[in-house]
């Protein structure tokens, strides 16, 4: 790929292409954290490393990572890394390197920490389980990281396991993941053998001595004899591979020609810019085992800023207009914020990549969503729980914000005279919720707060008062989002509430076209209101969304009112007629109506389109939708049946059975209201040997059986006399 034509400003201590913007993304219990933690340690950052089992790991430093052993929040940090002699760019041997790391959640309860951190990413190491391979949440970190057009490389974590296969994991991605992956270094030995890799392109071996906890200690050798057709092997293969998509390395394969470690290495750079090419690489990071060739590729394949395509965004004052945003120190600023955090010091962070440009102390920023401009006050590099105040920063820099106000996450900031919108992350809808009720008047006080604040840093947490029963409702994830969320409640705003069990984010739709009318007449003796419109509604394509569309011909109802009926006919759906659920997947028709000279306004005709929504909605045969789970239970083969007639019981649908390394897994869907204590079910089911995760999959008609007892529940009670 050629690169994007740049200035680096001379007073950079590191120019763009020594940069690295890289997150670490896998599904729960992959080795992320473990993996960022050694890096961290070869890389000189740290002097002692952690553990995430002995909670002393540097990027979970949240109380609540430490005491459950999960990453919760992706935290970020920088790391410098020297280039080794025989490294890829020639012209910086001997130059260090600088690596921001984006250390990402696996577990699918805060996948919008994964969603934000893809959207500024440059790179990604995705980590698999060398055991497990390509895991349910491997699949959807993968689909962000594509969404976003990330290039990324694998690491078969976990080599040191029993059951660890390397090529399965290979094979896996393959199939599973749709990868072109091909591996550039394989393990030598393997379970509690495992010594480290062979760089398959340069045919070497790379040998930990097994005595040594710190993994400092290797040797750079030739590769053992029992090994080197496995050796040749992977190289003509990783050369035919490359050779299918580059023009370059396919000359040389059709001329006969050898072909130089360095030409095949940028041929492989090449292609993983573009995405075209997945290097897989392996090792241990609990036994610190080839994690120094992690980081080499790093350097060596995942691209600078330079190596991506430029940002691209629409101008605010017209959105048709696409503006391209070049990474250069001497351009106009352009930054995107994409996280935002209550930090006990030094109050709200706002976490922010420059695509160009430079950012100073004192300047002045435009926030085009607002038309507000605020003042810099202090600039910040983050290294993970820590804050070093910086004067400046650059194109490519990941830093944050200390101050600002009236800004979300997906908020572009950029020079006035440049204003421009880039596109934000997107993020999933809440899919549970639970009420919660403070236990005294102070934490009432203090709630409304702490909600505020968290809402503000998590786009999938929503917090809303129910006006049919004055419940303050808060909605997430899953459970252990929810629970997180309580227990920062308590540590962070001292807040002290009580929540009841949690509700199921259900949905309505329509199965069949009606036609509805609504009127909304009254005289008082003077002006009246008067207001009357014709609709009809359809069932729109499963996960196509509401569309509202204005056919009125002849004027019968005047144009200014039309903006009044849809704003009626939005305000209906956000309440069904069934149980006071949303409404999803219909198209709604302005028809028709009539108006009064004088009594007509834009009330009325509101008004008259919420009645003709209701009306329309009741004929068109309403039901029930629940958010239905994709789970994947991996469990010993002796409870296999235990666990399918559990997720029978449950509704569940078995979908597919699969034997990996001696334990079954059993993928099903299974309706989320079913899924209430899974977990504690689960470990007594299994004698606490299986293991489950699941991940939202869509919405689904609820059984009749069951939407009558949900609608009875939901119906209003009479007041006690």
């Amino acid at each position: 790929m050629e690169k994007t034509k740049s200035v680096n400003s001379p007073n950079r201590k590191y120019s763009m292409e020594r940069t690295r913007n890289i997150g670490i993304a896998a599904h729960i219990d992959a080795g992320k954290t473990t993996t960022t933690e050694r890096i961290l340690f070869y890389t000189g950052l740290i002097h002692k490393m952690g553990d995430v089992d002995d909670g002393n790991t540097v990027t979970d430093w949240m109380e609540q990572e430490r005491e459950r052993g999960i990453t919760i929040t992706s935290a970020a940090t920088t790391c410098y890394w020297t280039q080794k002699e025989d490294g890829l760019e020639k012209s910086f041997t001997g130059l260090p390197h600088r690596i921001n790391i984006i250390d990402t959640p696996g577990h699918v309860d805060f996948t919008a920490e994964v969603e934000r951190s893809m959207r500024v990413l440059d790179g990604a190491v995705a980590v698999f389980c060398g055991v497990a391979g390509v895991q349910p949440q491997s699949e959807t970190v993968w689909r962000q990281a594509t969404k976003y057009r990330v290039p990324r490389i694998a690491f078969v974590n976990k080599m040191d396991r029993t059951g660890a296969n390397f090529e399965n994991a290979v094979t896996e991605m393959r199939k599973k993941l749709g990868a072109y992956a091909y591996p550039v270094a394989i393990p030598v030995g393997k379970e509690e053998t495992f010594q480290g890799v062979i760089d398959i392109i340069s045919q070497k071996a790379i040998l930990y001595d097994l005595g040594d906890d710190m993994g400092l200690n290797y040797q750079i050798t030739e590769i053992p004899e029992e090994d080197k057709d496995r050796a040749r092997f992977a190289l003509a293969e990783l050369i035919d591979g490359v050779a299918n998509k580059d023009d370059e390395i396919a000359e040389l394969v059709i001329e006969d020609k050898p072909i130089e470690p360095l030409v095949l290495k940028r041929a492989i750079r090449r292609l993983t810019c573009k995405i075209e090419l997945v290097p897989v690489l392996c090792g241990s990071a609990f036994k610190k085992r080839a994690v120094q060739p992690l980081v080499d590729a790093i350097i060596d394949y995942l691209p600078s800023p330079l190596d991506i395509p430029p940002a691209v965004g629409q101008d605010s004052d017209d959105p048709e207009t696409r503006i391209e945003v070049t990474p250069d120190d001497s351009g106009k600023f352009c930054a995107l914020a994409f996280k935002l955090w209550s930090d006990p010091y030094v109050g709200k962070l706002v976490f922010f990549r420059v695509y160009s440009g430079t950012l100073r102390k004192s300047e002045v920023i435009y926030n085009p969503r607002t038309n507000k401009r605020d003042r810099v006050s202090r600039v910040m590099m983050i290294q993970a729980d820590k804050r070093i105040e910086v004067d400046t920063v650059h194109a490519g820099d990941i830093a944050a914000l200390v101050g600002l106000k009236n800004i979300t996450t997906g908020d572009t900031l950029c020079d006035e005279d440049f204003s421009i919108l880039l596109e934000p992350p997107t993020f999933p809808e809440p899919v549970i919720s639970m009420a919660v009720e403070p236990k005294t008047k102070a934490d009432r006080d203090k709630l409304g707060e702490g909600l505020q604040r968290l809402a503000e840093e998590d786009p999938t947490f929503r917090c809303f008062t129910n006006e049919d029963t004055g419940q303050l409702i808060i909605a997430g994830m899953g459970e252990l989002h929810l629970e997180i969320i309580r227990d920062r409640l308590l540590r962070e705003f001292k807040v002290d509430a009580t929540a009841g069990a949690p509700q199921i984010a259900y949905r309505e739709t329509i199965t069949k076209a009606a036609e509805g009318e609504g009127k909304f007449i009254r005289q008082s003796g003077g002006r009246g209101q008067y207001g009357h419109a014709i609709i009809t509604v359809e069932p729109n394509g499963s996960g196509q969304g509401v569309v509202i569309e204005n056919k009125v011909v002849g004027g019968t109802i005047p144009k200014e009112y039309i903006p009044a009926v849809i704003d009626g006919i939005e305000e209906a759906i956000q309440g069904g007629v069934l149980a006071n659920y949303p409404m999803v997947d219909l198209k709604v028709n302005i028809m028709e109506g009539t108006f009064h000279e004088v009594d007509s306004s834009e009330l009325a005709f509101k008004m008259a389109g919420i009645f003709a929504l209701k009306d329309a909605a009741k004929r068109a045969n309403p039901v029930l939708l629940e958010p239905v789970m994709k789970v994947e239970v991996t469990t010993p083969e002796e409870y296999q049946g235990d666990l399918l007639g559990d997720l029978n019981r449950r509704r569940g649908k078995i979908q597919s059975l699969e034997v990996k390394s001696g334990a079954v897994v059993l993928y099903a869907e299974v309706p989320l209201a079913e899924l209430f204590g899974y977990a504690t079910a689960i470990r007594s089911l299994s004698k606490g040997r299986a293991n489950y995760s699941m991940e939202p999959l869509r919405f689904e008609h609820v059984p009749a059986s069951i939407a009558a007892t949900i609608l009875d529940l939901a119906k209003p009670k009479p007041a006690r006399t």
